[in-house]
């Protein structure tokens, strides 16, 4: 569950921004077109780094790097409903994508090392549903919250779930490392 909920907080993350754009950019005195940069931003944040985040797990202990991680996104969607410029925003959704492809990556391992294979397939199945519902449910809750509150809120919804999410990790997940410790693929990132 506690991945399930990383997950679906990632998921959810990357949605919920649309229906607040209007809002945003009105703001933060931008464009709603130049709002899409923090859209991208966030997808590209996930792009680059999801290819490193398994190195990381290995080298450092998947507990710790699924914890960073979700520090890493609660930091970032603080920073993000903070934010008092555009470019502001921008640079921390970037922040915000960084933590979001470690949690995902890293959860699906935590997975993996945590099960045996006779009940792998179940536990993929509780985990992925909830992170199905993210980009469904993603728009509406931005719609809702941008209509009865600020656009900020839209951010700082994340704070309760990555801060039992932290707990809950510390508590219960285990901190597997890989055995053989592989040199970073630099060319290949």
């Amino acid at each position: 569950m506690v991945v399930a909920v990383a997950f679906l907080m990632e998921q959810l993350d990357s949605t919920i921004i649309t229906t607040a754009i209007p809002d945003m950019a009105a703001s933060l005195h931008a464009t709603p077109v130049q709002m899409n940069l923090a859209v991208t931003t966030y997808v590209l944040a996930l792009a680059i780094f999801i290819p490193v985040s398994g190195w990381f797990a290995d080298r450092f202990g998947s507990r710790r790097i699924f914890v960073a991680a979700l520090v890493v996104f609660t930091l970032g969607s603080v920073a993000c409903g903070a934010a008092q410029t555009f470019p502001m925003l921008v640079a921390t959704r970037a922040v915000q994508g960084l933590g979001g492809a470690m949690m995902t990556p890293v959860g699906r391992l935590i997975l993996l090392r945590s099960f045996p294979r006779r009940d792998l397939v179940k536990a993929m199945t509780y985990t992925t549903l909830p992170a199905i519902l993210g980009p469904v449910a993603g728009p509406l809750f931005g719609g809702v919250i941008t209509t009865y509150a600020s656009w900020r809120w839209i951010f700082f919804v994340n704070i309760p779930f990555g801060l039992v999410g932290i707990l809950l990790a510390l508590r219960f997940v285990e901190d597997t490392r890989a055995d053989a410790r592989t040199p970073f693929d630099v060319p290949g990132f």
